[in-house]
């Protein structure tokens, strides 16, 4: 037997770092969530740094499997090349048994490298919760088998090919993944540590999951954030794309009180199947003795700012849902540090044991699970594509767009990021420090060796809109 701690990673998608009912959220039914949050340590402000695509959770997924920041992974995050050694294989490497299951997005040699074992593995883009073309564990890392599937079908009746090797039809994928994660807890047989990575679909649209969840949510009931507005103000440089157009613009409030009503109960479907895994680690006898992660690829906006997406750098869509729980874990604690989701991966080496490789841009958080007043960082650089660039320092937000306009948030006066305070002649010297700094930075990560950033201070730059 072993004496090391086993790993549940649980990773749901869109999860917005707000959808917890114990961390504030009255709103939505979380009681699983809430537990867990109770029996350990919750990160208040974790974030990703943003993303290089509209598909933001292409970079945010092989930025938290390698631990490296935005412009030091390879492309988008399509693939993970192999001198990024990912987390699965860290603690592959260090004798862990490890098991993924759910969605994959980083391409399948990474997550043949990374897991041992496997099942209902998702490779493809969006499809419905219901019909996912699933493939079963190849140790190989192969996967050539395809399957047809309608693509959005209630805007096109188009066959195109999903890899995948099997449907579970009228099954949720939160459920198939719940699922094929209790198996593996129910048939492990104790001679090692495992790591297994869970990772949902959900709540992704498009939105659908059992009736009973949805029946908790009255849209008579549900209220409009307070930074609704029909449209966004600023050209974000996608306007028009993906999540965007999933409701009508001008956004209307009835329609957006559905998306939350919707969004919301995906949430309390997944907490459930969060509880389903966790009585299964209960009845195995491994629970006291499994480290579990909570956590999410990105926000989403959900009518908030006139948006429905994650392509900007608002809270609702670069904060996250970060939670640590069990054995070295404080119970019952909350920091407020400045985190990454790229610094799981170095905390989970060191709460293991296993080496961090020298690949990993990541800072651990274990000072902050020693004591929850420690600082990690002074500030967060943020990015969405060519068009947004952005720091905070956990008070003041600085948001710079392509377009040449600019945003200046007091997050501690004004949370909902309502009141811009860049015009303000007394802001201006605030301003002019984060400026200097977001371009300090952007030079640190290598943003303009990727020509993102080079073309975005060039275009401001001829806006005549950097001082």
């Amino acid at each position: 037997m072993h004496n090391r701690p086993n790993i549940l990673f649980f990773f749901t998608d869109d999860q917005r770092f707000d959808t917890i009912r114990a961390l504030g959220n009255v709103a939505i039914h979380t009681p699983n969530l809430d537990a867990l949050a109770a029996s350990g340590t919750v990160f208040t402000h974790a974030h990703i740094p943003g993303g290089s695509c509209g598909a933001v959770c292409l970079p945010s997924r092989a930025m938290l499997h390698t631990g490296r920041t935005l412009y030091h992974i390879q492309g988008q995050g399509e693939e993970i090349p192999t001198t990024h050694v990912t987390l699965a294989e860290s603690l592959r490497q260090a004798g862990y048994l490890t098991f993924g299951t759910g969605k994959w997005h980083n391409g399948t040699a990474a997550y043949a490298r990374g897991f041992e074992t496997g099942a209902e593995i998702f490779f493809g883009g969006m499809e419905d919760h219901w019909m996912v073309p699933l493939c079963q564990f190849d140790p190989t890392g192969r996967y050539e088998r395809y399957a047809p599937c309608i693509r959005n079908p209630w805007l096109t009746n188009n066959v195109e090919q999903r890899r995948g090797d099997h449907f579970h039809a009228g099954k949720h994928s939160t459920d198939i993944f719940a699922d094929a994660s209790i198996r593996f807890i129910e048939e492990w047989d104790g001679s090692r540590p495992f790591f297994m990575y869970t990772s949902l679909m959900a709540p992704h649209d498009p939105r659908s999951m059992p009736k009973e969840f949805l029946k908790l949510y009255d849209l008579d009931k549900i209220d409009l954030p307070p930074n609704f507005v029909p449209e966004h103000a600023i050209d974000t440089g996608a306007l028009r794309i993906r999540d965007e157009v999933l409701a009508a613009i001008p956004r209307v409030p009835q329609e957006i009180r559905r998306h939350i009503a919707d969004y919301y109960a995906m949430i309390s479907h997944l907490d459930a199947a969060l509880g389903r895994v966790l009585n299964a680690l209960r009845i195995k006898g491994a629970l006291d003795n499994t480290i579990i992660v909570f956590s999410g690829d990105n926000g989403l906006a959900v009518g908030q700012h006139g948006l429905m997406g994650k392509q900007n750098v608002y809270d609702h869509s670069v904060r996250v849902p970060l939670i640590f729980a069990g054995p070295g874990i404080p119970k019952g604690r909350q920091s407020a540090a400045l985190v990454y989701l790229l610094d799981i991966f170095p905390t989970l080496c060191g709460l293991t044991g296993t080496p961090v490789p020298a690949s990993v841009e990541g800072v651990s958080l274990l000072p902050c699970l020693k004591d929850p007043a420690a600082a990690l960082r002074k500030d967060l650089y943020l990015a969405y594509d060519n068009s947004i660039r952005g720091l905070t320092d956990g008070r003041q937000k600085l948001i710079e767009y392509a377009c040449g306009a600019t945003q200046l948030f007091d997050l501690v006066a004004d949370p909902w990021e309502m009141r811009n305070l860049a015009e303000r002649e007394e802001s201006k010297p605030t301003v002019s420090n984060l400026r200097q700094r977001l371009v300090q930075i952007s030079q640190e990560w290598d943003d303009r060796a990727h020509h993102t950033g080079a073309a975005f201070w060039k275009r401001r730059a001829d806006l005549g809109s950097v001082a």
